[in-house]
């Protein structure tokens, strides 16, 4: 590819980079997660603690021939900080992804709840639309009642009429009896 490159007159020619490996952030991530998980086991603190452990029995009660970290065990403090420097950054990039996730699900509840908030004051306003609705509609008592009193007036009305009727009656009787004699 670096040769296609220098051949083509439209390419800056790049001297001598170094070119990393490239690889994806996403499974670097979870390879990095993965690791920091099982780091914080307690299956990771006993399997270390028995490696060290071997260590210091193979290193003190060992043949001085057969002993590879003879001087206070400098190549044991060596190797745990390596695995300590290399441990540190890989635990905090796990941290870093967390943090994202819970920032995104922190975000998504906030959607969520200023969702439901705009849903529960929409039925507020109906409920209050609809009770301001139900105290101009009649209900069942008061149409009863109404009933009853228009039934009272009717009577009354009837019963007026009638008296009126009988007293209209007898005075046209009393008229008739004048007109016979």
């Amino acid at each position: 590819m670096t040769e296609q490159r220098r051949d083509r007159l439209d390419q800056p020619v790049e001297p001598g980079r170094v070119r990393l490996p490239r690889f994806d952030p996403e499974s670097f991530g979870r390879w990095s997660e993965s690791i920091a998980r099982y780091m914080g086991t307690a299956q990771f603190i006993v399997w270390m603690t028995l490696v060290i452990a071997a260590w210091f029995g193979w290193n003190t009660l060992a043949p001085a021939g057969l002993r590879f970290d003879p001087y206070t065990f400098t190549f044991l403090t060596l190797i745990l900080s390596l695995q300590a420097s290399y441990a540190a950054p890989l635990i905090l990039l796990a941290q870093n992804r967390q943090t994202d996730r819970d920032r995104l699900a922190m975000e998504e509840d906030r959607r969520r709840a200023a969702m439901q908030k705009a849903d529960t004051e929409y039925l507020a306003r109906e409920i209050a639309s609809l009770r301001i609705a139900l105290g101009e509609v009649a209900t069942r008592d008061f149409l009863r009642s109404e009933l009853a009193r228009l039934a009272d007036e009717l009577d009354e009305a009837a019963h007026r009429r009638e008296k009126r009727a009988r007293t209209d009656w007898e005075e046209d009787r009393k008229d008739w009896d004048e007109d016979r004699r």
